[in-house]
């Protein structure tokens, strides 16, 4: 009992991290008709702050990285329901989705350049967890990004880590209501 008090007291004074829906692995594999070759890597807080001297983002705002990728032999096809399944299960976790403007159904299942998805969730006015989805005829690569961060440490973590650099030309919008 004597515990119970500073335990609560410790536990609402962490940050909230958003936890990844359940089944996302699950879908991501199940994104395309063909098998493909999976490779993952993650920096953890240690390896981050050993990396810090490469960003302009603050001190423990990193929880970790996670880069996965898929590679394809063929073209590959998205499937649209499985593409749906997966904006579900991000959406009823809490996230926002953002995708790339402009992009009709058929290239969004069989896109002939890159694609992103973007999902964000927020604790308050901070960001605590951000997923890229990046989509190509032979690739995929998932990007989830965890720690406490401000949206400009998101143009500050571009091009590190694997995680894409930021087009100025590029215009993401809010995902239409279901998608």
């Amino acid at each position: 009992m004597k515990l119970l008090l500073p335990c609560t007291l410790l536990a609402l004074t962490l940050p909230l991290a958003a936890q990844q829906p359940p089944g996302v692995n699950e879908m991501l594999q199940g994104l395309v008709s063909q098998q493909a070759t999976h490779t993952a890597f993650t920096f953890d807080r240690d390896m981050l702050a050993a990396a810090d001297g490469l960003m302009n983002i603050p001190d423990n705002a990193l929880n970790s990285i996670t880069v996965e990728n898929y590679r394809y032999h063929e073209p590959a096809f998205y499937i649209p329901e499985n593409m749906a399944a997966l904006n579900a299960a991000y959406n009823a976790a809490g996230y926002k989705h953002l995708v790339e403007q402009h992009v009709d159904a058929r290239d969004a299942a069989m896109p002939r350049g890159t694609l992103a998805d973007l999902w964000l969730h927020n604790n308050g006015t901070q960001i605590d967890s951000v997923v890229v989805l990046l989509r190509t005829p032979h690739q995929m690569s998932v990007i989830d990004v965890t720690g406490s961060l401000r949206p400009l440490d998101l143009v500050h973590l571009s091009g590190h880590f694997g995680i894409p650099k930021v087009d100025p030309g590029a215009v993401m919008v809010p995902a239409p209501p279901g998608k």
